[in-house]
């Protein structure tokens, strides 16, 4: 179905892809999405679960030069490069490292804030009937630590996040066993987060989104994309394992596997997949109310209509390498020394590739050399935060408009 200011095509099927898919069809455009896969199934499927305004901070932290022996060294940390990929990694890591300055990251933090800080309103406006409410909660983040020593520490970036106009209070003891009775109690001072909130499924969220495009119209195309036909002004069609895809205008959001095609289309992008595990526990046995981060280890536990879900961590091993579900595992582990009395009996385990750029920022722009394209991925570890928001503005560029905020630092151009 052709809309009336024609038709687009989007390659990727995932919370950035919908999301887009939604957002083109409120500007008037017919549209066509086509993935490998089903929508949601991908790395949207297991994702954390955050819908954060405040998760505004880049993976390269101020410091992270001090920790990279570290990382090679425990296979399974907080983040860890697999020896056998270090050669092709090495370029990205070097790059990865020079953002991790204070400069950089208050650069870096005000771009994402701008982005999501919308992203209640932006799901408000593409999730239909009562979606929103059913799919999306607003009842905040915990983040727990150890001692002051260790909240001491995490100073500088909490106070980054509030002068960007997060709120972030401090609990104590009792505070954090009134929001979690379940938590162990070794955690006796926390962070809440108040305007942070949840979905209680990814994949429902991706799907709900997915479904009401199909509803308006939208295609859904099951099939790989190999190649892009290019005419004189800009592509014309997909090669796909299931025959040709013509096409009028095209938005790229395939996620970690990006790349390749957008050289083709007119930019060379240092992508790189930041692999993430999770397990979800189908029975916990236990409460959990709303999100709850341990900084130190990374990882976020959220409870879902699924089970108990605990995600996180980083892997950088490439998108071909088998996983290594011992990081699972270890998950699992974490899960425990968290919450004491949960049942780990049942569980299930994934992982998947998070697309990352070395400044932890996404791309959200027009192509350089073709102007009936618009790119729109490496949203890293925040593609459910930052999914519908990017939807929005990639409409806008589609339809020739201003977006609401400053693109500029999510140009392709920056590389």
């Amino acid at each position: 179905m052709t809309g009336s200011k024609g038709h687009v095509t989007i390659i990727g099927a995932g919370i950035v892809g919908v999301s887009c898919a939604a957002f083109l069809q409120r500007e008037g455009f017919g549209v066509t999405v086509v993935d490998r896969l089903e929508p949601g199934l991908g790395t949207s499927f297991g994702n954390a679960g955050s819908v954060s305004p405040s998760a505004i901070l880049p993976v390269a932290m101020p410091g992270v030069m001090k920790k990279i022996p570290g990382w090679l060294m425990d296979p399974l940390g907080p983040l860890t490069v697999r020896w056998s990929y270090l050669p092709w990694i090495a370029p990205w890591l070097a790059r990865f490292i020079s953002h991790a300055t204070r400069e950089e990251c208050v650069r870096v933090a005000t771009a994402m804030r701008s982005l999501m800080e919308t992203v209640f309103d932006d799901y408000g406006d593409i999730l239909t009937g009562d979606g929103f409410n059913q799919l999306i909660r607003r009842n905040g983040c915990l983040y727990i630590y150890e001692s002051r020593q260790e909240l001491q520490g995490a100073k500088w970036s909490l106070d980054l996040r509030r002068n960007l106009g997060a709120e972030m209070i401090e609990v104590g003891g009792d505070e954090i066993r009134q929001f979690e009775p379940a938590l162990n109690k070794r955690f006796d001072i926390g962070i809440f987060a108040p305007e942070n909130g949840s979905t209680v499924d990814p994949y429902l969220l991706v799907n709900s989104i997915a479904d009401q495009v199909k509803k308006n119209g939208g295609k859904f195309v099951t099939a790989e994309v190999k190649d892009v036909t290019l005419g004189p002004d800009g592509p014309v069609a997909l090669e796909t394992t299931e025959g040709q895809l013509p096409v009028d205008r095209l938005v790229l959001a395939a996620g970690a596997w990006s790349s390749p095609l957008a050289r083709k289309l007119g930019a060379k992008v240092p992508l790189e997949t930041q692999r993430g595990y999770h397990v979800t526990f189908p029975n916990p046995q236990i409460g959990v109310n709303r999100t709850v981060m341990w900084n130190t280890r990374s990882v976020f536990i959220n409870p879902m209509d699924c089970g108990l879900r605990i995600a996180g961590t980083v892997e950088l091993a490439g998108l071909k390498a088998a996983p290594n579900y011992a990081r699972a595992d270890k998950l699992t582990e974490i899960a425990r020394e968290m919450f004491p009395e949960l049942d780990t009996t049942e569980q299930s385990k994934w992982m998947g590739h998070r697309p990352c750029l070395p400044d932890s920022l996404p791309v959200i722009d027009r192509s350089p050399r073709f102007s009936n394209t618009v790119f729109a991925f490496g949203h890293q570890h925040v593609g459910i935060c930052s999914g519908g928001p990017t939807g929005r503005h990639v409409a806008a560029l589609m339809a020739g408009k201003t977006p609401k905020i400053d693109l500029s630092p999510f140009s392709v151009s920056r590389f």
